[in-house]
């Protein structure tokens, strides 16, 4: 009999095994955190209920595939996915936030927040924290490209010409940032996801 105390990863290889009601467990485990956070970005409970069940479509797709490869991250892994449906939905209908060039420009501030409980709240801004830390381990020209870009939504044009560097310079360090950016999410073990 599966009860609360049997893994994520338990429950996750029966169900790859053939076990069905493994996954219904694991569904039900975590159904109530997910259904909150999709709620909580879209504020309309059919919408909700259409990501929701969007979203255990494609982890059912992935677990069947057998492409899950989050051991022990189960949670973070649905909502990560649930996070990009979200965005999806806000794209197709043109409901996302516009953000201001501004040097606090944040990358949250595409979703409303304001009803974001204090957990998520508190990952978020750890998140920040981790993503400012990194940045500031990029070689010099490289953080100065992805700060003119991202920060303050600067053309490559007008990049190239602050910095006194060709387009394709200016590219070609923002490139090498972003894949310094992910060697040093692996390398410090970042977990960039909600």
């Amino acid at each position: 009999m599966y009860t609360q105390t049997i893994s994520e990863t338990a429950l996750i290889s029966d169900y790859i095994n053939g076990n069905e009601r493994a996954l219904e467990l694991l569904i039900n485990r975590y159904k109530n955190r997910v259904y909150s956070f999709i709620y909580n970005k879209v504020s309309n409970r059919d919408v909700t209920e259409d990501i929701f069940q969007d979203t255990f479509i494609k982890v059912i797709l992935t677990l069947k595939k057998g492409q899950y490869r989050e051991e022990g991250k189960f949670l973070p892994w649905v909502l990560r996915i649930a996070h990009n449906l979200i965005i999806d939905y806000f794209r197709r209908n043109n409901k996302q936030a516009k953000v201001e060039s501004t040097e606090n420009f944040d990358i949250f501030d595409f979703l409303a927040d304001e009803s974001l409980s204090t957990e998520y709240q508190m990952v978020k801004e750890q998140i920040l924290e981790d993503v400012r830390k990194l940045i500031d381990e990029l070689p010099e020209d490289q953080k100065e490209v992805l700060l003119m870009r991202m920060y303050k939504d600067m053309s490559f044009k007008e990049i190239a010409e602050e910095t006194g560097v060709s387009i394709n310079t200016a590219l070609g360090r923002m490139r090498y940032a972003l894949l310094n950016m992910r060697k040093l999410i692996e390398k410090h073990q970042i977990v960039l996801n909600f």
